[in-house]
This record gives C-alpha cells, sequence and structure tokens, in this order.
C-alpha cells in the first residue's frame, strides 16, 4: 500500500522545519544538510526523504550530486491554507488584549 505523506505531520518535527530553513536561501548537497545537525546522516535523509515526498523539497542531480532546493509553490499552498487561521487567532487575541486593558484600566480605578 502507498501511503501519501501528511505535509503537517512532516513539518510538525523541528528537524524538518530546520532543514527548510536552511534549504530555503539556497540549494544544499545531503551531506551539507546533514553538517548542519548532531545526528547520524541516516536520520537526515530520513528526513529529506520525508520532506521530498510531500513535495516541500525538489531533488536536482548535478553530475553525482543531488541537490535539495525549497518548492515555492507548495509552500506557497501551505502558507495559503494556514493564512485564514493565522488571521483568526490574530484576531481573537487583539479582543483579548482589548479585554485585558479594559480591566486592568478598570482594576486602577
Amino acid at each position: 500500500m502507498n501511503l501519501r505523506r501528511d505535509v503537517f505531520q512532516a513539518i510538525a518535527e523541528p528537524t524538518r522545519r530546520a532543514i527548510l530553513l536552511l534549504v530555503a536561501s539556497q540549494a544544499m548537497t545531503a551531506g551539507a544538510i546533514a553538517a548542519n545537525f548532531d545526528t547520524a546522516r541516516p536520520t537526515v535523509s530520513k528526513h529529506l526523504q520525508i520532506l521530498t515526498e510531500c513535495e516541500l523539497l525538489e531533488q536536482k542531480q548535478n553530475g553525482r550530486e543531488i541537490f535539495y532546493y525549497i518548492n515555492a509553490k507548495k509552500m506557497k499552498e501551505v502558507a495559503d491554507f494556514i493564512e485564514p487561521f493565522r488571521q483568526m487567532w490574530d484576531e481573537r487575541f487583539n479582543k483579548l488584549e482589548s479585554v485585558m486593558k479594559a480591566y486592568q484600566a478598570k482594576k486602577k480605578d
């Protein structure tokens, strides 16, 4: 059975988020990415596999090396999906802040 990876489970893992941040600025090989972590290279390779299966990273072979780079289109899809929720929570926190300020002003009186 072919299981499709969930993009949100992929980005929920801190190491994978760190990999995305690294690769966001420039394409990197697996070895260059692994050099930034205190884990075994196979562990980093597994993270790269998951991110690639979720289409958050893409691979491009250059000679003998495979470079990983960010899939900006897929990242935008994720950001577009999350944006309404971010706006909703911003509004709720702004309302809470207003209530707290009013409460603190009333408490001072």
